[in-house]
């Protein structure tokens, strides 16, 4: 292989909303975390350990505009992209250094929006269940059946 990659891929949640910066031109850049979990279970005490890691998303222009419209913080999306990581000069005069995930792709899987209204549409479905188990048994008199 005669080239190098840099490519990321991460599927996690949202750890705050998308933060906009507007620029002349009209051009924008999103920031916002994105927190990955990884759980093992420890071998020596048998308890399950979660840990968290950070990662510090970019996505510019019209995708940063849809991100700021439709996510919110605790989504759950998929991100494609690359790491930069940038250097500047810190208010005491040491330098300081973030990595960053540069998006290009991204695939909302579920939104808070979504979740609620899928409670919302499953309350209703198991109540006329409900209702069509107990019509059934007054008019039709099926209580020999084995289930």
């Amino acid at each position: 292989m005669a080239g190098t990659i840099n490519k990321v891929i991460l599927i996690g949640h949202l750890g705050d909303e998308v933060k906009m910066h507007y620029f002349e031109g009209g051009n924008s850049i999103g920031r916002f975390p994105l927190a990955t979990n990884e759980t093992y279970t420890n071998k020596q005490t048998g308890e399950k350990v979660t840990t968290t890691e950070w990662h510090n998303i970019v996505v510019r222009n019209k995708l940063a505009e849809i991100c700021e419209k439709y996510l919110n913080k605790g989504d759950k999306v998929y991100c494609e992209g690359k790491i930069k990581t940038r250097q500047w000069e810190g208010e005491d005069g040491s330098k300081r250094y973030t990595t960053e995930i540069h998006v290009a792709d991204m695939t909302f899987l579920t939104t808070k929006n979504e979740v609620s209204n899928q409670q919302q549409n499953i309350a209703p479905k198991q109540s006329e269940v409900q209702k069509k188990d107990t019509s059934v048994n007054e008019v039709g008199g099926d209580d020999d059946l084995p289930f």
